[in-house]
């Protein structure tokens, strides 16, 4: 019976997965489902930490990361048994809250949005805890197809959330409690340069930062014309990658 489930599982995950990547590019690219693309809808409700158009690119590193995890999730040695079990059946939900997600946005129900990309950063960071990782050692095999995937991938969904409820706020005519949508990026910005610091010092996760680092960039790079926003994130992701390279440092050192 155990058997079976496993077995079960590992076709699942594979399902889930091309169904994932199906609806992402149907949506990204077709407006066969709500009439629109995904960045139409975005480009709808324009907020001040809305990234560049090619931030969106890191969907393709995703989107690679995970087809590494389902090859070798679905291998048969004890190994990937054992990570595979660990990650259970929260991938398959993951996904599906990924296609549910798609479809909210697309017809834009965008409040409704922000409720299931939440469920989905929750789901990631259980996949996150349950794996152990940057606490667990593991080997390089290990680490790029288990760890890899879902620390790129939650960090990713970690932005994510943040600019989905701005865009939902926008959508909603929000007046920010009288601040200033400026003053409400800066915060936003810093307050995912802290999110980033914390997991990389106590995880020790470079992936995690090297992503928020990007959407970081990618916000300057959108919001040029915006001094203070432009410092802003330049210097969180100055800050970030000081981090980043301190904490490699001090790892080296440690071993």
């Amino acid at each position: 019976m155990v058997a079976n489930s496993s077995a079960l599982l590992r076709w699942l995950n594979l399902a889930a997965f091309v169904a994932v990547v199906l609806v992402n590019g149907l949506a990204g690219s077709t407006m066969l489902i709500g009439g629109k693309t995904t960045a139409q809808v975005s480009d709808a409700n324009p907020t001040l930490i809305t990234p560049a158009g090619y931030v969106f690119s890191i969907w393709a590193v995703i989107y690679a990361l995970l087809g590494a995890f389902v090859v070798f999730q679905a291998l048969p040695s004890e190994r990937e048994i054992k990570f595979r079990g660990k990650v259970g059946w929260l991938f398959i939900i993951s996904s599906i809250l990924n296609v549910v997600w798609l479809f909210l946005w697309q017809f834009e129900h965008l409040i409704f949005s922000v409720i299931v990309m939440f469920l989905l950063l929750a789901t990631l960071t259980l996949i996150y805890l349950r794996l152990e990782i940057g606490r667990s050692k593991v080997q390089l095999r290990e680490k790029i197809a288990f760890h890899l995937p879902f620390s790129v991938y939650l960090g990713w969904i970690t932005i994510a959330s943040i600019a989905n409820v701005a865009v939902a706020l926008v959508s909603v005519g929000w007046d920010g409690f009288g601040i200033s949508p400026e003053t409400w990026a800066i915060i936003i910005a810093i307050t995912a340069l802290l999110i980033a610091i914390l997991v990389v010092l106590t995880r020790k996760d470079i992936a995690y930062g090297l992503v928020v680092i990007w959407a970081l960039l990618g916000i300057a790079a959108k919001q040029s014309t915006n001094q203070n926003i432009l410092i802003t994130t330049e210097l969180c992701a100055i800050i970030l990658a000081t981090t980043l390279i301190a904490t490699a440092i001090h790892s080296k050192l440690k071993h």
